[in-house]
């Protein structure tokens, strides 16, 4: 199992996500959200999942991103999709386990 913790900034609507891999491509996504988006969008998809469907994508598409398109307010720059991405691409070996971070710099 991969987790992950999602901060996403000054709304500090958290998510943490769980993945787990029953097959070489099918995952079990598990969503836990303070976000209304984000839940309603875990409920609406489910929890299994195509890894390849989720995770090779051009960027903005792919099952998050075009129920997101459809549902979500508009707010693009949210991490949250991608981190429940990383997630899956992790524990499905499609990527490297590795911190990313976005960072404000004040000269």
């Amino acid at each position: 199992m991969t987790r992950v913790k999602i901060d996403p900034g000054i709304c500090g609507l958290n998510t943490k996500v769980e993945a787990t891999a029953e097959s070489e491509t099918d995952v079990k996504v598990k969503i836990y959200s303070a976000c209304p988006s984000i839940k309603a969008m875990a409920k609406a998809l489910g929890e299994d999942f195509d890894a390849y469907e989720l995770c090779l994508q051009k960027p903005g598409a792919g099952p998050l991103y075009e129920y997101a398109q459809e549902h979500f307010p508009v707010h693009v720059s949210c991490p949250a999709l991608n981190g429940i991405i990383k997630c899956v691409e992790v524990e499905c070996h499609l990527a490297l386990k590795k911190n990313a971070s976005i960072e404000f710099i004040d000269d």
